[in-house]
């Protein structure tokens, strides 16, 4: 376990990282940090995570219950510990979990230059552009876990998989599943393209193929554009559009829910 220190104020100055967590983005900037809240999200972050932790919160009341998951905690790492009244006033509201963590963000690659870095092979990938809901996107990065995708590639329009919430929708594989973050859509997707991938860009328009017909390369990349919308024409274009068959007179689910669909099709046909 990494030294655990008793805080007693709100206001010291060494929590200040937590400091009003609802209302900062701790992701964006120079040196940036994220949090991480929960015993879920902790322990995927200390068992898998490949991020560096910078230091852990927690209430009186839960340090012996995790006293197992402690001990995984880097000795490098502080461990503070205060009254839930303290932690609650660092955060801002109730934090009934107790638990908190504070993570190295550290230098994320953009598409391309992650892209050039993978070997050839056999893979999936997920693509999003313009995604700029934390739930959607974390409900996408747990789907894309759930079906083994390989990576995750994101525009510069996508919001930040490391913000505190998009962790927790995520179930933590924001924080151990590699991703890519940055750029616009086009050039992501011509990144894929050129790194062998065939793109398939799900969209409910008539005229795209329905994936049930669709032949399973070895190399795929599935491409999903923000709610409402959708993914705009250019990106279409670029791509091969793929459509999930509905009922008739409704054509659109949830985004991260189109996600699930795709990528359950694909780890089926490739199981």
């Amino acid at each position: 376990m990494g030294f655990a220190i008793e805080v007693d104020s709100a206001t010291d100055a060494r929590l200040e990282a937590y400091t009003s967590i609802r209302e900062k983005d701790l992701t964006s900037g120079h040196g940036a940090r994220f949090i991480v809240e929960g015993k879920v999200a902790l322990e995927t972050a200390l068992r898998r995570g490949r991020f560096a932790l910078e230091s852990v919160f927690l209430t009186e009341n839960r340090v012996a219950p995790l006293a197992e998951l402690m001990a995984l905690v880097p000795e490098n790492v502080p461990v503070y510990v205060a009254p839930q009244s303290v932690m609650d006033a660092v955060a801002g509201f109730p934090m009934h979990r107790g638990v908190l963590a504070c993570g190295l963000k550290g230098d994320i690659a953009e598409p391309a230059a992650f892209l050039a870095a993978i070997e050839a092979g056999p893979s999936t990938l997920l693509l999003m552009s313009d995604l700029s809901n934390h739930d959607n996107v974390g409900a996408c990065f747990r789907n894309a876990a759930a079906f083994g995708a390989d990576a995750v590639l994101m525009d510069g329009q996508c919001c930040d998989p490391l913000y505190r919430k998009a962790i927790r929708v995520s179930s933590g594989s924001s924080l151990w599943l590699p991703y890519a973050h940055g750029g616009t859509g086009l050039d992501m997707v011509n990144a894929a393209k050129a790194a062998g991938y065939e793109v398939w860009a799900m969209t409910p328009r008539s005229e795209a193929t329905p994936i049930t017909q669709m032949d399973m390369p070895d190399r795929l990349a599935i491409l999903l554009g923000a709610e409402g919308p959708g993914l705009p024409d250019e990106l279409i274009a670029a791509c091969t559009p793929v459509r999930i068959p509905m009922s008739e007179g409704f054509d659109s689910v949830n985004v991260a829910t189109a996600g699930a669909i795709a990528m359950a099709h694909i780890f089926g046909a490739k199981a």
